[in-house]
């Protein structure tokens, strides 16, 4: 029996093709939305440009930017969650070669 390969020579994975790691996934979608959810909510003015309901005599205007502070820390943690999990199954298509 002949063989090309030596008897201890390492057999090498083919690197995987580009085109089976889609560019983009539902995970980068969804972070993209989870980033863009507290911008179009603060760029939105007429949703909020007004006194009433106040709370504790604050008027609705500043505390409803106010409140969207610790909401947006909250998405783009969210965001930062979903790009890491992608990036992991991105690196383990790379490194395994298989399949999502």
């Amino acid at each position: 029996m002949s063989s090309d390969l030596e008897p201890n020579e390492p057999v090498m994975p083919e690197p995987p093709d580009p085109a089976s790691v889609p560019a983009v996934t539902p995970e980068r979608v969804l972070a993209g939305l989870a980033l863009l959810v507290p911008i179009v909510a603060m760029l939105w003015m007429s949703s909020y440009d007004k006194t009433d309901p106040e709370a504790g005599g604050v008027p609705f205007f500043y505390w409803y930017q106010l409140l969207w502070v610790p909401v947006s820390a909250v998405f783009t943690v969210a965001a930062y969650l979903l790009i890491t999990r992608d990036e992991k199954a991105r690196k383990a298509v790379r490194t395994t070669g298989g399949a999502r």
